[in-house]
């Protein structure tokens, strides 16, 4: 689990992405709007953004991986509003390449949660 939210090698699956990733951000994104008091709503926020930092940065780049592209394809994002938007669907409903690609680890390809 370490690896997989810690890692910039290897490939993920676009299930492995929103299970490990997206649905458990939006879930913890809910619980602080749901908890927190709105003074303190900017805050707590923030603080998950920082948490989230690194593996949302690790699981896109291997997201990208698996599309055939770099992990640095992710600065895509930065563009307002259609960077954004494109990367979402890039990462979130495009299928990845089947088999080997250029991105592949020497110790083979990482396609879970596990």
């Amino acid at each position: 689990m370490l690896r997989f939210l810690f890692s910039f090698d290897g490939r993920v699956s676009r299930s492995a992405y929103w299970l490990g990733l997206v649905l458990p951000l939006a879930f913890a994104f809910f619980v602080v709007v749901a908890v927190v008091p709105p003074l303190a709503f900017n805050n707590a926020v923030l603080g998950l953004s920082l948490l989230a930092l690194w593996p949302t940065l690790a699981i896109g780049a291997k997201r990208c991986h698996d599309r055939g592209r770099s992990g640095w394809y992710q600065l895509v994002g930065l563009i307002p509003f259609v960077g954004q938007i494109t990367l979402f669907i890039e990462l979130g409903f495009l299928r990845g390449t089947d088999g080997p690609n250029r991105f592949v680890a020497a110790r083979g390809v990482s396609s879970g949660l596990s």
